[in-house]
């Protein structure tokens, strides 16, 4: 598919998601393919027009992390504009316009959720940044602020005729939040609104099955994986194998969980340095030993690491102590492994192999999603 003047490899993107999809992840995502596209946290255009040491980390990329798009959230106008210009000047392929995160503290200055409710104030804002860039301008969305009120293709046609180059579209309402189900007939709605750009959907996409599910049942161009990614980094590569040829790929081995987090870890202190970037990785590398098998040792060790000396040694005490476990191979024995990852956090449901609906909402710097 092609977004604005951009070809990409696959139709698969990564979602914001907000304190996790930073540099160090976003890299190590692209590294593992699959992944067409990435956007940054959502960051605020006034701070980041500051250069609020903040925000500026917030954008901060490299050579490895193309292409990329940096997310800006507010209200006014000028400000969003100009933290546009911004963007293209950092070397962004493109800004996209958060018009989809539930959070008070967003919602409540305008942005986000909020500019869903005013089509014809959200049109004029977004026409001003359009003009303002020659990179493509984008926006993600929700289906609408509730049920009552769905006004995802309206908005959709509005951004469409000012000159977005593609939408992206996470199938829940601002009140849902993260819960109930996604709505893909309300995707679907949106698809048909707009032929003329791209609709990217979003939400429930956490194993290949779902991505096909939603690309089937929507008519969308592509798929953003958000929580997904976070649970299962190789999702991207397994998906595009999958809408590719139809054959699921197996899931990575322990040693290969443990050579990305290692990876992923390295990263983390390279970005943020050593200690401030271990305590980070503190809440990052218990998801990963969701699929380690037996793992509450490591998940308690994990949570008082401050260097890369304890990382090391957290790793080493649980492989050790992980081994009572495995078979000579170094494999878990059959009791002791966690069932296949699309079995995993499922419903009890003829169609639960397409989702798994029960992963939490990773805490991030905001405490309500």
């Amino acid at each position: 598919m092609r977004l604005g003047p951009h070809e990409l490899p696959t139709n698969l993107f990564l979602s914001p998601l907000a304190g996790y999809t930073n540099l160090p992840f976003r890299v190590t995502l692209r590294e593992l393919g699959g992944l067409a596209w990435a956007t940054t946290d959502l960051v605020n255009a006034r701070s980041l027009l500051e250069r609020n040491r903040t925000a500026l980390k917030l954008v901060e990329s490299s050579p490895a992390d193309r292409p990329l798009a940096i997310q800006l959230f507010g209200s006014v106008p000028e400000e969003m504009r100009d933290a546009a210009v911004m963007c293209e000047g950092l070397g962004a392929q493109s800004v996209d316009i958060n018009m989809g995160c539930p959070v008070k503290k967003v919602v409540r200055i305008g942005g986000g959720s909020a500019m869903m409710t005013e089509l014809d104030k959200t049109a004029a804002l977004v026409c001003g940044l359009v003009a303002a860039v020659k990179i493509p301008v984008t926006a993600k969305m929700r289906l609408g602020w509730d049920d009552d009120n769905l006004t995802a293709p309206d908005l959709a046609r509005v951004l469409a005729d000012v000159g977005v180059a593609a939408l992206f579209v996470h199938g829940r309402t601002r009140a849902q939040g993260f819960s109930g189900t996604v709505n893909l007939a309300g995707i679907r709605a949106v698809v048909q609104a707009v032929p003329s750009i791209p609709v990217i959907g979003n939400g429930d996409v956490t194993t290949p099955e779902a991505a096909k599910h939603m690309l089937d049942e929507t008519g969308c161009a592509g798929v953003s994986i958000g929580r997904g990614a976070f649970y299962d980094p190789w999702i991207f590569r397994r998906t595009a194998r999958y809408l590719a040829t139809g054959a699921l790929p197996p899931e990575p081995d322990f040693t290969e969980r443990v050579r990305l987090m290692r990876r992923h870890f390295a990263r983390y202190c390279e970005f943020y340095g050593e200690a401030h970037g271990a305590r980070l990785f503190r809440k990052v590398a218990p998801w990963y030993a969701k699929r380690f098998g037996p793992s509450k040792p490591f998940k308690q060790r994990i949570t008082t690491i401050s260097s890369p000396a304890d990382f090391d040694a957290a790793v080493a005490e649980y492989t050790a102590w992980r081994a009572q476990f495995c078979d000579e191979r170094g494999e878990l024995l059959p009791r002791f492994a966690p069932g296949p990852m699309e079995a995993s956090f499922m419903r009890d449901e003829p169609a639960a192999g397409l989702h798994r609906s029960a992963i939490p909402v990773p805490r991030g710097p905001v405490d309500v999603w």
